[in-house]
């Protein structure tokens, strides 16, 4: 498996070069030893390719592992501005109209906070962390009847049971739903669709 994408498309391809950094550098330092994931590029295809991270063994009597100092002080940087932009943008996210508190959203469903706590623990409702601000929870996941969306817990389940993963998949526009969201395509029930869509996002294919 690897993302390819075509050679206009640099901040596609700078964000997931900058992902698959940071998933080598936690990988490296799990497992104590060397990982490596390949960058090719082919001005004749016009694209980019950039394959998962692997786990790269060795022996550490026949091949040691050189000292290769500090990380680029570049790469270092985009990867502080990445961090911060990322940082803003949850802030932004969280302090939505369409965020409530749990408390708030709990009178919504006519239920208490606790509960509504341990239906987001189990992928039941979706609420993100917004750090200071706690989690919040989109009011828009809820169907006409006032009912949080019934495919929430597959969604979960199929994209790792990570909250930003459901939300981004939501709210973001697919190919593979006729370049409709993830939520657009629930409220117009199809369930079925949505489902396959986030099979392929989790197989890591790009649309």
């Amino acid at each position: 498996m690897a993302f390819t994408t075509k050679l206009p498309a640099q901040a596609d391809f700078k964000k997931v070069l900058l992902e698959r950094y940071q998933e080598a550098v936690a990988r490296s330092r799990k497992i104590g030893h060397r990982v490596s994931f390949r960058v090719e590029v082919d001005p004749a295809a016009g694209a980019q390719t950039i394959t998962p991270v692997e786990e790269q063994p060795v022996a550490s009597d026949l091949f040691p592992v050189e000292d290769t100092g500090k990380p680029d002080a570049e790469l270092e940087a985009a990867l502080a501005e990445a961090r911060e932009r990322g940082r803003k943008r949850v802030a932004e996210i969280v302090a939505g109209e369409e965020m409530l508190s749990a408390d708030a959203f709990a009178k919504l469903l006519g239920t208490s906070r606790v509960t509504v706590n341990a239906k987001r623990q189990s992928g039941q409702v979706l609420g993100i962390d917004g750090a200071k601000r706690g989690f919040r929870f989109p009011v828009w996941q809820l169907d006409k009847h006032g009912r949080p969306l019934a495919a929430l817990p597959a969604i979960y389940e199929t994209l790792g049971n990570s909250a930003w993963a459901v939300y981004r998949f939501l709210v973001s526009p697919h190919g593979a739903l006729d370049g409709r969201t993830g939520l657009r395509a629930l409220q117009q029930g199809d369930d079925a669709l949505v489902l396959a869509a986030a099979e392929g996002m989790a197989r890591g294919d790009f649309d």
